[in-house]
């Protein structure tokens, strides 16, 4: 994974201290730039979850809900916690399908995507935007860091998670921590270096494992995953895992994506940006 230089400010200069001199500053060049913001959320008949989750999306800018034809209300729902959605319905072709039209449609500086199911805390959003102000591209949640943690993975599901984990560090020269985990953040100006085409669950490490194909800066943040509030879980344990290892494993044969011009930055961000947009998530 890549990490940009803390000691290396955004014009090239060093910020390491000097000696000698008494440090002066520019408080003209720590412009405070706001990067806005999409949630988008794949959804097949999951209202009852939508009630906790929407009334707490207020540090977003736009959110775009993926709808694969529900028929419980999600829809109508939508319409009246958040009137300023955009809904997308289309048939419903999987997970994967679902992020990739969603990410197609999102218009602002940052797309967060998280599931319907009020697993992902959006009260987690600063520590992932503080990232992204900090330079990286593709910022991905992690449930086995310092802090993180899950209410929902059983011990098949979290063994696979992690042997397959382990098999991709290996294959592509990584060190992720927990390679199925689907809360993300990633800069729009980078969502074509991606190049996705999955339709399921796997559209997870296909992120992933593209993200490095591409040369995107790259981290992982710690994040607490709690139990689905309602309902039960599309993901089938075996049958999923079978596409995420061959997706995995041909990709690793594709070689590098075609480098294209790195995304635009966003401006430098100065520092305590992230307890602010903690902040601001709380706040507004």
């Amino acid at each position: 994974m890549q990490t940009p230089d803390p000691l290396v400010r955004a014009d090239g200069a060093s910020s390491a201290p000097t000696t000698g001199h008494a440090q002066r500053i520019d408080l003209g060049r720590h412009r405070t730039h706001w990067p806005t913001v999409t949630a988008v959320i794949p959804t097949l008949n999951e209202a009852d979850n939508l009630r906790w989750l929407l009334p707490r999306l207020t540090a977003v800018d736009e959110v775009v809900v993926v709808d694969g034809e529900s028929t419980d209300g999600t829809v109508q729902l939508t319409r009246l916690l958040r009137p300023d959605a955009v809904i997308i319905i289309e048939p419903p072709a999987g997970k994967g399908r679902a992020v990739r039209t969603g990410m197609s449609a999102a218009s602002s500086d940052v797309i967060i995507m998280l599931d319907a199911d009020g697993s992902m805390d959006p009260a987690e959003f600063g520590a992932f935007l503080a990232l992204i102000g900090r330079g990286f591209d593709f910022v991905k949640g992690t449930r086995y860091g310092c802090g993180g943690g899950s209410d929902d993975l059983t011990l098949l599901r979290n063994k696979g998670n992690r042997w397959l984990t382990r098999l991709a560090n290996l294959l592509y020269r990584t060190k992720w921590t927990d390679l199925c985990y689907g809360y993300v953040a990633v800069r729009r100006s980078a969502v074509e270096r991606l190049q996705l085409t999955s339709t399921g669950f796997e559209i997870e490490t296909e992120m992933c494992v593209n993200a490095v194909r591409s040369g995107l800066r790259i981290a992982e943040i710690a994040s607490h995953e709690r139990d689905r509030r309602f309902g039960e879980s599309n993901l089938k344990t075996f049958r999923d895992g079978w596409r995420v290892l061959k997706t995995m494993i041909r990709l690793r044969f594709r070689g590098r994506i075609q480098q294209d011009p790195a995304p635009q930055a966003l401006e430098p961000l100065p520092v305590g940006w992230q307890s602010t947009a903690l902040g601001r998530a709380e706040s507004r």
